[in-house]
């Protein structure tokens, strides 16, 4: 029998994230999750009399095809999936992963081919159709979490089903804050970072792009980052594991980077110029996420957190025109219990420990 709570996600995605109309055409995009996943969006696309197309992907199969990526064969496939991607109005990708580092063994050379072939279908999805993009709750996923299975799905499902409408007041309310910022200075432990908002509109994420959410996110102006940040959430990407990042710049650019694996991570900053930039600046705040679990969809929207992004902008939207394969979400928790911090827009203190000030940020907290 089917979880009901399986059903009531996928009528949040389909009627709240994506607002699907009659006659539009969805991609569910769906990768190591149970099959109930798939057809709940099914039945919910065309409840509201739309046509739903679906691809199902598994991480082992992924892996392999990595390995011996050529440039002709992901030529094809990235056409193919631009191909298929311009026909749709929306996408929804529901993500399970049994494990993170499946692509922890292909070479970086192949995982670079792939990123750069792979990059105008991402672009299209992003700035033409409306989507969301969630994980699914694994047994890995609860291990990384530190929960067990059953604790984790009542999180995830708790999370996931958030009424993000009423936190929208609050949201906006940092918006306005944030459009109107010239300079930002964050400190912390192991943190003095300065850069400019200047001219940049700052987005509001309310469950509509993923799930779970609650940011609000801009971008810095390109050339204006000055200082250093260290990260102390642990992240993974290209499925490498990261811990205690530290990045470095001037005038911009990331002039020094050292981690755990500080070859691994210098690598992927030297993919190409956009790499060493950073494409978003973003502050979290979902009530229910107070621990990092190396799943950025989740670790971004950290009660008491921010995110600093090496590679690229959003095109469009909170675009600081930095372009790069690149998009790496590197989250610094600032609540007493990670060690504070403070974050000040033109020398005002907006955020203390984790916590807002202002009046008419305190739904936020």
């Amino acid at each position: 029998m089917q979880d009901p709570r399986i059903q009531d996600l996928a009528r949040q995605l389909v009627r709240y994230s994506t607002k699907i109309k009659r006659g539009e055409k969805v991609l569910i995009d769906v990768y190591d999750c149970p099959e109930d996943v798939a057809v709940a969006l099914i039945r919910e696309v065309r409840a509201v009399k739309a046509t739903p197309f679906v691809n199902v992907n598994q991480a082992k199969v992924s892996r392999e095809l990595a390995l011996s990526a050529s440039e002709s064969q992901y030529d094809i496939i990235s056409k193919l999936a631009l191909g298929q991607m311009k026909h749709m109005d929306a996408y929804i990708a529901v993500r399970g992963s049994h494990n993170i580092t499946e692509l922890a063994d292909v070479p970086g050379a192949k995982m670079k081919l792939i990123a750069g072939k792979m990059r105008p279908v991402l672009n299209h999805r992003v700035n033409k159709t409306r989507w969301v993009v969630l994980r699914w709750p694994t047994e890995a996923m609860a291990q990384q979490a530190g929960m067990s299975t059953e604790a984790f799905e009542d999180l995830f499902f708790r999370v996931c089903l958030l009424d993000y409408q009423k936190m929208m007041p609050g949201m906006n309310a940092l918006k306005r804050l944030m459009d109107q910022a010239e300079n930002v200075h964050i400190k912390g432990k192991g943190t003095d970072l300065r850069f400019s908002l200047d001219g940049m509109e700052a987005l509001v994420c309310g469950g509509t792009h993923n799930i779970p959410d609650g940011e609000v996110f801009s971008a810095p102006v390109k050339n204006s980052v000055e200082g250093h940040i260290t990260f102390n959430a642990p992240t993974i990407y290209q499925g490498m594991g990261f811990d205690n990042i530290r990045l470095e710049f001037y005038k911009g650019k990331v002039v020094e980077a050292t981690a755990n694996n500080s070859k691994a991570l210098n690598k992927i900053l030297d993919s190409d110029p956009g790499a060493r930039y950073i494409g978003e600046f973003a502050i979290g705040f979902n009530p229910e996420i107070l621990t990092p679990m190396r799943d950025i969809l989740f670790d971004e929207k950290i009660a008491g957190s921010f995110h600093f992004t090496p590679g690229q902008a959003y095109e469009g939207v909170a675009d600081n025109g930095n372009r790069s394969q690149i998009h790496w979400d590197m989250v610094s928790i600032q609540r007493p219990d990670y060690g504070g911090g403070e974050i000040y827009f033109d020398d005002k203190l907006i955020r203390k420990n984790g916590k807002f000030l202002a009046k008419n940020l305190q739904s936020l907290n």
